[in-house]
């Protein structure tokens, strides 16, 4: 098997493969980010990883509407990228004694899932409108804002404390 799934063989078949791809990506981050926010010690990062969970949540359903909307069944199928974000995050985690490095470590770590994530979102947009389906993409743009958002908070923390401190 190649890249993709030999089941996908229309434009369709792809949206929904991917569609299954985040719908999987939300449930291990949302199993993955109450171990971020307890190892976090930096109030200002911890607040935004909670406030990111609580989003996460809303985020799923928001796929299953689209699941529902788009006519077909919820389920997601193994997402090696995130996977292997989420293991490399545990990893060098598991790796760091220092807590401000730490601090800067899980947040470099909570963007590299961001970005993953605003990837898929703005590819799932572009597919689902190409569909016909701005139904879908309309529901869709609301999860890819609100990553876009986590995004730029944690990068404006990043910046003007966590490096700082974990550099010093």
């Amino acid at each position: 098997m190649g890249l993709f799934s030999k089941d996908i063989k229309t434009m369709n078949d792809l949206f929904v493969h991917t569609l299954r791809d985040i719908y999987y990506a939300e449930n291990q981050i949302l199993k993955a980010l109450p171990e971020m926010i307890e190892k976090a010690t930096d109030a200002q990062l911890r607040q935004a990883l909670q406030s990111h969970l609580a989003e996460t949540k809303n985020q799923v359903k928001r796929v299953e509407q689209v699941f529902q909307m788009h006519g077909v069944e919820a389920k997601g199928i193994d997402c090696p990228a995130i996977d292997g974000i989420i293991e490399e995050a545990d990893d060098v985690a598991g790796e760091i004694a220092d807590k401000e490095v730490l601090n800067a470590a899980l947040a470099g770590a909570a963007q590299a899932v961001e970005h993953y994530e605003i990837a898929r979102y703005g590819t799932l947009i572009a597919w689902a409108k190409q569909l016909g389906r701005n139904d879908c993409a309309s529901v869709l743009q609301k999860n890819l804002d609100e990553e876009k958002a986590a995004d730029k908070k944690l990068t404006a923390i990043a910046e003007a404390r966590l490096n700082f401190r974990a550099a010093s």
